[in-house]
This record gives structure tokens, sequence and C-alpha cells, in this order.
């Protein structure tokens, strides 16, 4: 029976055969790369791995080899520059990685933003685990990677992922419901929100944060005191941020996705005459070193940078030592870190808006 009669009969389970059949390989061949076995040619195993997904579900599933825990590089996937927000990330699990003894593979840098990377994972012998930080690949390419019993965490997922995908981030929600709560103890009603790109999971966990802090004052979020970006960069929070304070009536305060956010915002309040806190508030998010270089400091929410690094590493080791993982998706807390960005509404500030 063909693979293509056996994807027309989803109830029979294909075999071992049927997987050799669809490659032209021998079965001792096909054997070696589902057992995970290293004396496979890379090409070799990427064949059999795309006709195991052309077969479907009722495949046998290729198993994970069995890695010491002293061998096997481990790919860290971070299509970014590694400025100081993904750099802390990625020297805190390359540190980690090397006190449990393995070799880092890096891929950094946006230009690798659209290279078909995780298909070819699997098929890489000398490769024993990923670390793949804020993947913009769409969630059907990760899935894909998990059906091919390859171990990865993901650290600060940008879309939704299922349940049985081990991941790290902060707890976005916690964070901007804390800094929101901030300024409504501070007086503040209209709260302007300089948000990040509208497809991001991290945007959506911030926004629902903001929300759920208003809420509790009784305070409905305006519509057009949201905003987003395609990218959360300074010059984009500073005209957004110029967009809010140029409605008729302006916020008293603006939240920015980001620092780089809150910076561009500081700039957009000086453009118009505006003090800081004095006439607006502004808060950002993260505790960059940069959030410390502005004037006024910046108020902010401090992301565990590097513990998110650190427990990444922690969770995939655990993966790859065969152990069942009972929290699959990890939080660590923020803290916010008031300063002096933030202040009290004032007649004035509240009379102009």
């Amino acid at each position: 029976m063909t693979g293509q009669s056996r994807q027309s009969r989803p109830d029979v389970r294909a075999t071992v055969r049927d997987v050799a059949a669809e490659t032209g390989l021998s079965i001792a061949t096909v054997s070696r790369v589902l057992n995970g076995q290293a004396n496979v040619a890379p090409h070799t195993r990427e064949l059999v791995l795309k006709a195991v997904d052309r077969l479907g579900a009722q495949a046998p599933r290729p198993r994970v080899a069995a890695v010491r825990p002293a061998e096997g590089a481990v790919f860290v996937r971070c299509p970014y520059v590694l400025t100081d927000y993904f750099g802390l990330i990625v020297s805190s699990i390359a540190e980690t990685l090397e006190r449990h003894g393995r070799r880092v593979v890096l891929n950094a840098g946006e230009s690798s933003q659209g290279e078909p990377v995780l298909a070819g994972l699997a098929a890489q012998p000398e490769l024993a685990a990923a670390v793949l930080i804020l993947p913009p690949e769409d969630a059907a390419e990760i899935i894909h990677l998990r059906d091919r019993r390859f171990p990865f965490v993901v650290v600060d997922p940008r879309t939704s992922l299922p349940r049985d995908i081990v991941s790290v981030s902060a707890a976005h929600f916690a964070g901007a419901r804390q800094v929101m709560a901030h300024l409504v103890e501070l007086g503040h009603r209209r709260v302007g929100v300089v948000g990040g790109p509208r497809a991001w999971l991290t945007n959506d966990a911030r926004l629902a944060g903001y929300a759920a802090a208003l809420a509790e004052a009784g305070v409905i979020t305006a519509p057009e005191l949201v905003r987003d970006v395609a990218e959360p960069t300074t010059d984009l929070g500073r005209r957004v941020a110029g967009e809010l304070l140029d409605l008729p009536e302006r916020p008293t305060a603006l939240v920015a996705f980001n620092d780089k956010m809150a910076v561009g915002a500081l700039h957009a309040a000086a453009e118009r005459g505006l003090s800081v806190p004095g006439d607006l508030s502004i808060a950002g998010f993260d505790d960059l070193d940069l959030s410390r270089a502005t004037r006024p400091m910046l108020t902010t929410v401090r992301q565990p940078l590097q513990e998110m690094g650190r427990m990444a590493v922690a969770l995939l080791m655990r993966l790859l030592d065969r152990h069942e993982l009972e929290a699959l998706h990890v939080e660590l807390a923020t803290e916010l870190v008031v300063r002096g960005s933030t202040g009290p509404v004032t007649r004035v500030n509240v009379s102009d808006s």
C-alpha cells in the first residue's frame, strides 16, 4: 500500500516499510532515522522526516536520540539584534549551557528572520535541542518541530502555542496591571497606551493588564487612547505618543510597551512643551539601562530577562533527561520600579485635558 493510499485512509496505521517505500530507502536506513541514530546523512534524515509528515498522524513517529548530559550542541535562535534586551537573554542562556557542558550554536541577527531554520533542526544529528527566543515563525512551524520529537523551549512566545510546548515568559499581564494601578493611585484616569505589535501575544497580555487595573477604578479604556505599532522602537513610540498628545482631550499619562517607546514618548512630550511628570506621567516596560539614562528616570516594569534565560535552560535539561514537566509554561514575576517620570495628576493637567 502506497503512502498516497494511506493518506486517503487515516484509520490505517503506516509502518516502517511504508516509509521506506515512500522514500525509496531501505527499511534499515529508515529505522536508523526513526530511532534517532547518528550514523545517517543529514539529507537522508530529512528525506525520511518529510515522508513521515506526508504520511500524517498514522505514520511511525521519530524518537529523540538518547543524549548524555555532556553531549550535543544546543541551537539558540534569536533573530534580532543582540542589544541590551536580547543580549541579556542570550548571554544568560549561553553561560548556563556552558555550566551544563553544552556547546552553543547561535543563530542571531535580523537578517536571519526570514530563514527557514526550524524545518531542518531535527535532521542535524549534532544538535541535541534548541532554545527559540521570541520566534518569528508562525505556530504551525513550531508545532511541526514538536511533532518531530525535537526537544526545544520557547522564550517569550510571540503567538499562542499549544499547552504541551514548553515556554518561559515574564508575567506580562501582572506587570502591566501593576504599573497601571500605580498610575490610577496617582489619580490618572485618562491614560494613553503606546502599544506594541498587534499580533504579539505579549501585547495582548499587557493590554489586558492595563484594562483590568482601570476597570477596578471604574474606568473603561477609551479606544482612541490605545495605539499600536509594527515594531516597538523609539521613533515609533515618539510618533504614536505624539498622536495621543495631540488629541483634543489629551491623556494625563502614557504607558509604553517598552522602555524604548517610553523614551520616544518623553521626546514627544518635550516637543510639545510638556513637563514630565508635572504635565504628563510616562511609564515603560523592561527596566533596561536606558530607563536610568533619561531625565527624569523612567518608572518601568522590570522583566527578569536573565532569569528567563536560566529557566529556559533548566527546563531544556529536564527535557533532555526525559523528566516529565508538570509546568509546561512558566511565568516569572515582574517588579514595578517607580522613578521620577510618574507623579500625581495636578489641577493644571486635569483642566488642560
